[in-house]
């Protein structure tokens, strides 16, 4: 079964069988469920969504599916074609729409797709929401428009340069100076829609680009992920190029992982910690991560009289925290950058402006401005959820076995030690148990997940 309903969203595996998989009938029910609820919501048939999505092979099939749904409810289109998650976010709010759906599985293999949902803010809904939508999927409770009433459909190709626009002008980026550092940039774009967006950034930014897998096919080179184990290609372009840095991003452009200009990586957790050393150098504040983040964040913040907050996992969740906060940054430690001064979603392109922007003020190589934050180490590993597995009972276990140390059950279950940490918890977009640690050193952060995982078999 590869089918996963959430309170984010839908996401599965194409074809197979109804309910098992994301098939087109999974696709229409789910779609229609989410309209209606829209329509129910603000008691008005007329409502307009903006749809985009990445470039996997599925995603046409996808849009146009859920496009005529909508518009069978009476509800009009703006379709951004391919386009990027922070793009769609973005574009809800300038086009004054009542919501958007995202079809993109993010980060999973290209067998996947999703519809993720946004409110009128352009932002995820929340999990009151999500639950009723789930439960309009559920009971099919669907009122289609007569055809005098049927939705609209618009084709829109100016998501990119509106959501450039605005990152050039926000004051905290300085496109000038980046344009005095010339810098040689290589991308790893996925064969996604961050090969169409990023370059068109660093262009206004004044980088030379030496693109690596940037034709959205959707035929994606290696594992999306943007982790160390899958980008041994861009590594090793960064030094044949020479380059001052890599860029690399998943396929639907929410996570940014860097790569200095030895081939070495930056380190994902780190592309937040550097952007907030950016920011919290110029305004005090708060910053905010999730519990599986690295405790340099909560270090930069410290040595910069500013405030750090933990949240639970979840984009939804780290938003709600900085808005509680009024936080000047957050993110993920998957590389999400979240500036609340644009918009409140992960966004790589904006990620990329703030961190060169600083690089190029800093005047330092980004091997030597990543020596300059603490050093932290993080593993990242998994274990494959059955059937059977009673996942609360191995997480209880897991709780008795270090009784002694600092635990936290907000989210999972986390076990703070003086110098490292180990974060367990159920993912919400695949059948397994993720397994977050970090140390001072490789070793011992890896050795921390072996301990673990070894318990929960």
């Amino acid at each position: 079964m590869s089918l996963i309903k959430s309170i984010s969203g839908i996401r599965g595996t194409i074809g197979g069988k109804v309910n098992d998989n994301l098939t087109p009938l999974d696709i229409v029910k789910f779609s229609s469920a989410f309209g209606t609820w829209l329509q129910n919501t603000k008691n008005e048939k007329k409502l307009t969504l903006v749809i985009g999505r990445d470039a996997r092979i599925s995603g046409e099939i996808v849009s146009s599916l859920v496009a005529a749904t909508l518009q069978g409810l009476g509800i009009n289109v703006v379709d951004l074609g391919l386009s990027t998650t922070p793009t769609v976010e973005i574009m809800v709010p300038e086009l004054s729409a009542d919501g958007g759906i995202i079809l993109t599985a993010s980060h999973n293999p290209k067998q996947w797709n999703a519809l993720k949902l946004l409110n009128e803010k352009g932002e995820f809904i929340n999990a009151k929401d999500g639950a009723e939508v789930l439960e309009l999927a559920e009971n099919e409770d669907f009122n289609f428009a007569e055809v005098n009433d049927l939705g609209t459909y618009e084709m829109r190709k100016d998501g990119f340069d509106i959501h450039i626009q605005k990152i050039l002008d926000l004051p905290m980026v300085n496109a000038e100076i980046i344009k005095t550092k010339k810098f040689k940039v290589v991308l790893d774009a996925v064969n996604s829609t961050g090969g169409i967006s990023i370059p068109l950034l660093l262009e206004k930014l004044g980088c030379e680009i030496v693109k690596l897998y940037c034709e959205p096919t959707g035929d994606f080179p290696h594992n999306p992920e943007p982790l160390k184990e899958h980008l041994s290609d861009i590594c090793n372009l960064v030094k044949k190029e020479n380059a001052d840095l890599g860029i690399v991003v998943d396929p639907d452009v929410d996570r940014l992982a860097l790569i200095d200009e030895n081939g070495e990586m930056f380190g994902e957790e780190y592309t937040l910690v550097a952007v907030a050393d950016y920011l919290l150098r110029h305004k005090k504040g708060a910053a905010i991560s999730n519990l599986s983040s690295s405790r340099a964040l909560r270090d930069v913040a410290k040595n910069l009289d500013s405030e750090y907050f933990a949240s639970s996992v979840g984009e939804v969740n780290v938003v709600n925290l900085m808005k509680e906060k009024n936080a000047v940054i957050g993110g993920e430690g998957n590389g999400g950058i979240i500036y609340p001064d644009l918009h409140f979603g992960r966004d790589s392109l904006v990620g990329i402006a703030l961190f060169l922007t600083h690089l190029a003020k800093e005047n330092k190589t980004v091997s030597e401005l990543r020596k300059s934050y603490p050093a932290y180490f993080m593993g990242k590993k998994k274990v494959e959820l059955r059937p059977e597995i009673d996942v609360d009972a191995l997480l209880i276990k897991i709780q008795d076995e270090f009784k002694n140390e600092e635990i936290s059950t907000i989210d999972g279950v986390k076990i703070d030690f003086p110098e490292s940490w180990v974060h367990l918890r159920k993912s919400n977009t695949e059948p397994i148990i993720r397994i977050y640690t970090e140390a001072k050193s490789q070793e011992k952060a890896d050795e921390l997940a072996d301990e673990v995982m070894r318990l929960l078999v």
